[in-house]
């Protein structure tokens, strides 16, 4: 089995070489083609305004001047178009993918590309319990459940144009309670913050920045997963339709 290893935190990010060991453990055959530079936040998007270089690191390992998004094309496409993978796994990230932060998150859009190219695609990102903690985060329970997530979700009858968003709880390994199906929560809205300062030459700039987090959480989802103590496994699709609304619709245009 071919694997591809991706990210959007980078290509020098711990939780790739975190990944990069989970792999190893379903094949020998594991290529990384993953962002030069962090890329959090970049969700689907795509770079058309410059172009785009790649560096190779060694044997199957590259580093792509873009996007989540561009790395997985470029790999199918080019890197790997001769022999394209069977697998692609996106993380381990650097925080929580959980609830509205799939519309955000590059790791989560890198396997979203993934499922469009008729991968089998699947997202994984590690929560952790403060913010400020930079690169001391810990993956413990990535590292010590990471294969066992992955094991029954390799040969899973997933249906087309679907990946597989995982998210594991902040703690020791030995504190995790198991593993979730869990549904996408929804957060209420309002815990964005902007910093706001000036640089030395008393320019005003902003940074966005997380405030308290506001949870909603319905049962069963991963919000309430994560918050429990359980690993949350959510499958996501593509088509964002809202099929409810279409008779309404097209009952308002008649």
């Amino acid at each position: 089995m071919r694997i591809l290893l991706t990210n959007d935190d980078g290509y020098h990010a711990p939780g790739l070489k975190v990944l990069e060991e989970i792999a190893a453990k379903f094949s020998d055959d594991v290529w990384i083609v993953a962002p030069s530079e962090e890329q959090s936040g970049a969700g689907h998007s795509l770079t058309l305004s410059r172009p785009i270089r790649i560096r190779r690191h060694g044997d199957k390992r590259f580093a792509v001047a873009g996007t989540p998004t561009d790395a997985v094309m470029m790999a199918i496409a080019r890197i790997m178009k001769d022999s394209p993978p069977d697998l692609i796994l996106s993380g381990v990230n650097r925080g929580a993918n959980l609830a509205e932060d799939v519309t955000y998150s590059g790791t989560v859009s890198a396997a979203m590309e993934g499922a469009l190219a008729g991968v089998r695609s699947i997202a994984l990102s590690q929560v952790y319990s403060r913010e400020g903690m930079g690169d001391t985060v810990p993956f413990e329970a990535a590292v010590a459940w990471g294969e066992r997530v992955l094991r029954p979700l390799i040969n899973a009858p997933l249906a087309p144009r679907t990946l597989v968003n995982i998210n594991f709880p902040a703690g020791p390994a030995a504190d995790v309670k198991g593993i979730r199906i869990a549904n996408q929560g929804l957060r209420d809205y309002g815990r964005l913050q902007i910093v706001t300062n000036r640089d030395p030459r008393g320019y005003e700039y902003h940074w966005f920045a997380l405030g308290p987090t506001v949870e909603t959480p319905a049962h069963s989802t991963d919000l309430e997963a994560i918050a429990e103590g359980f690993i949350a496994v959510t499958p996501l699709h593509l088509d964002l339709t809202h099929h409810e609304s279409l008779d309404m619709l097209n009952a308002a245009f008649t």
